[in-house]
């Protein structure tokens, strides 16, 4: 259990440094996706700490990560520039929609174990990104500030 725990920090750091890095935007257009080879990094992790958190067997990952599939597509068919509340709203409105399905895959307690340890991850992700931010900009003389990437 250790090992595995040691295996997603190793990964995790090994894996950050890269997503940090500056990068162009990935490719748009037909056969281009929306994420480039950082947010597959990420999800790969993603699906690593899911998997181990909620010990998944492999009949469970076959069920279980379709179901995610959908919920996913339907989290990030979200209108970022909706107010606040109502994202929070829709937000909720998919979790629900979807905790049956998680359940009949999990169970009750594994399905909000699931809820938890997604927020979890986004939560320490955020944290990483920002404490690589944070690094990056202190490295950098006094004065200088960092330019911000066209849109």
């Amino acid at each position: 259990m250790k090992s595995l725990s040691l295996l997603f920090i190793l990964a995790f750091a090994f894996v950050a440094p890269v997503i940090a890095q500056d990068e162009p935007p990935p490719p748009q257009g037909p056969g281009h996706g929306p994420r480039g080879g950082r947010g597959e990094k990420i999800e790969a992790l993603y699906v690593a700490f899911i998997t181990h958190e909620l010990n998944f067997s492999e009949e469970d990952a076959q069920k279980f990560w379709p179901v995610h599939a959908q919920y996913d597509e339907e989290m990030k068919g979200l209108k970022m520039d909706m107010p606040e509340l109502d994202r929070q709203q829709a937000v909720l409105n998919i979790k629900k929609k979807y905790q049956d399905k998680f359940i009949k895959v999990l169970g009750r307690e594994r399905t909000d174990e699931f809820y938890r340890k997604d927020a979890e991850f986004r939560k320490r992700l955020v944290e990483r990104l920002q404490e690589m931010k944070d690094r990056k900009e202190s490295d950098r003389p006094p004065g200088m500030k960092m330019r911000k990437r066209p849109a």
